[in-house]
């Protein structure tokens, strides 16, 4: 089976630093796949560079059979590649129902003749039916989370990268944003990658986990035997002895 998103060994440097070191995976259509490490792990680097936000320093990033190679941000979305980010970054002086037409607007999303009907059916989507005429400033960060993610579907991906989706979150909005996943990759039929730190929401969202340190893939594997793994437990606690150490 051809692979949606096939990453081959991509590294990024930024001068003598070393983010991201020799990354490798495949994502196969109908996946969601979570990448996980601790913080400076290289995870957001990664998605920048899947993104088109970052040009790797070497290896190479084919989606849908293609090279990603020196496109804008743009671009990749324009291929079918969208995104979220860690901070919400809504158009300031729309409403919630502009702020979702404008994405809209993407060439993907040509066929969609009533731009504002689209965009309200993707607000009820995301649980924002009925508030398209608030302005986004008086959003509280759960919601702005949710427009976020009505804002990317809106160019009909793919692919959905959702980079800490759960982040800001308190625990009784967290629940109801991890069922909205699950029920945008069950009915719209989307291949999602995730990064997230809330571990427990975070395992039970994804059927496969790339485990990162260091800007390096130090695992593969569904979340039983990924949580079992020495090298991502030590990546996460330190060494035994470390802990025997500091305790």
């Amino acid at each position: 089976m051809t692979a949606l998103l096939e990453v081959n060994d991509v590294t990024k440097r930024f001068g003598g630093l070393t983010a991201v070191k020799g990354v490798t995976f495949k994502l196969q259509k109908g996946e969601i796949t979570g990448v996980l490490g601790p913080n400076g792990a290289g995870k957001t680097t990664l998605f920048n560079m899947l993104t088109g936000f970052m040009q790797p320093t070497a290896g190479t990033v084919t989606f849908n059979g293609e090279p990603l190679k020196n496109l804008a941000p743009y671009q990749v979305v324009n291929r079918g590649m969208a995104r979220t980010f860690q901070l919400c970054r809504p158009f300031v002086g729309m409403n919630l129902l502009e702020n979702v037409v404008v994405a809209c607007l993407s060439p993907r999303a040509n066929s969609d003749k009533d731009k504002e009907d689209r965009a309200q059916h993707l607000l009820e989507q995301v649980g924002l039916g009925g508030r398209g005429s608030e302005p986004v400033e008086t959003l509280p960060y759960g919601d702005l989370r949710r427009l976020e993610i009505a804002r990317a579907l809106a160019t009909r991906p793919d692919l959905l990268l959702l980079d800490e989706p759960f982040a800001g979150l308190g625990s009784s909005e967290i629940e109801p944003l991890a069922q909205l996943i699950k029920k945008l990759h069950r009915e719209e039929h989307l291949t999602i990658l995730l990064i997230e730190h809330k571990l427990r929401e975070f395992m039970a969202l994804v059927s496969r986990v790339i485990a990162m340190n260091f800007g390096e893939v130090i695992a593969i594997g569904p979340p039983e035997e990924i949580v079992k793994n020495p090298k991502v437990i030590e990546a996460y606690i330190g060494k035994t002895e470390d802990a025997h150490a500091s305790a």
